[in-house]
């Protein structure tokens, strides 16, 4: 019988977004194909080092760990081919991680994959590939930053950090602000605050991992997984979020109605594995401090064009 990974959250990580392996990258870039392939052949028996989404996929792992059942599985996804491969698989192995499936293209586009490997969660430093996941609906995926250089990552619990709008909501909300300003916003959401939010691309996602916190044995309210959002809105638009939470039937551990307080130092205090936000203006602070990535805007998005047309101004 084929495995159902239907109640699993499955993580398909790239091989970059795992590791550091911008060296290696830069030597394809520069020199081209055959001489990163001698060079991972001679390196294939040194160790990588610890990328962006280590420590998110190591604590993610460990709530198997935690638990009656499996609860996690990891996919590892990489351009590279099976035999340049190796040293990834050698690093999985000395690093003790429990992840034992694995899709090398040999340079094909790692997002054709998704389906077949039931993917909740994509992450990976290919802008093409996030891109194109994004637009297809199959499941949510983010641009990972390189690493935060001082992260000491909480060792007892997962803590992942979303926004709300164009993230987990869908972007209605947050194009009559950029379009029509804060007042039109807020009468907006005032007067649907008893109606749920369509869901964005992280919705499943969310949803997903609050049936992950119902599982585990410690309850909800102690569960070794904790999910904050950290939001630009504030009152009276906070009451539309939370209504929406409830209809979802999501639980949340923390939220922060920010009304354009910074992030970072909220997020530095949280201290996330995981930040997914849409917008450059929170991401660069927030990256230096916590593992970060950024969530694109699909191709068709009205959103899109308000917030290009922005930018070229």
């Amino acid at each position: 019988m084929p495995i159902d990974f239907k109640d699993t959250l499955v993580v398909g990580i790239s091989s970059r977004a795992l590791f550091d392996l911008e060296e290696e990258n830069m030597i394809f870039k520069e020199k081209g194909i055959q001489s990163y392939r001698e060079y991972q052949r001679n390196m294939e028996n040194v160790l990588l080092e610890k990328g962006t989404a280590f420590h998110l996929v190591e604590a993610l792992l460990n709530l198997n760990q935690l638990s009656k059942e499996r609860l996690v599985e990891v996919i590892v996804m990489s351009r590279n081919s099976p035999e340049t491969g190796i040293r990834v698989l050698n690093s999985l192995h000395s690093y003790g991680l429990d992840i034992t499936r694995s899709a090398f293209t040999g340079g094909e586009p790692l997002f054709r994959y998704m389906e077949g490997f039931n993917v909740d969660l994509f992450l990976t430093k290919d802008e093409d590939d996030v891109q194109k996941v994004i637009d297809s609906g199959i499941c949510a995926a983010a641009m990972i930053y390189d690493p935060p250089k001082d992260f000491i990552p909480e060792l007892t619990t997962v803590r992942i950090a979303f926004d709300g709008d164009a993230v987990l909501f869908a972007d209605e909300s947050e194009f009559i602000y950029k379009s029509k300003g804060i007042e039109a916003f807020h009468v907006n959401e005032s007067a649907n605050a008893e109606v749920p939010l369509r869901e964005g691309p992280y919705a499943k996602l969310l949803k997903m991992l609050s049936r992950i916190q119902h599982k585990m044995h410690t309850g909800i309210e102690l569960s070794p997984l904790r999910i904050a959002i950290i939001t630009a809105r504030n009152s009276p638009s906070h009451m539309r979020v939370i209504n929406t939470f409830r209809k979802w039937d999501v639980y949340v551990d923390e939220a922060f109605f920010l009304g354009g307080i910074s992030k970072d130092q909220i997020l530095k205090a949280f201290n996330a594995h995981i930040f997914f936000d849409d917008q450059d203006v929170h991401l660069e602070p927030a990256k230096s401090l916590v593992p970060s990535a950024k969530v694109p805007y699909t191709s068709d998005s009205p959103l899109r064009a308000v917030v290009e047309k922005l930018i070229d101004k």
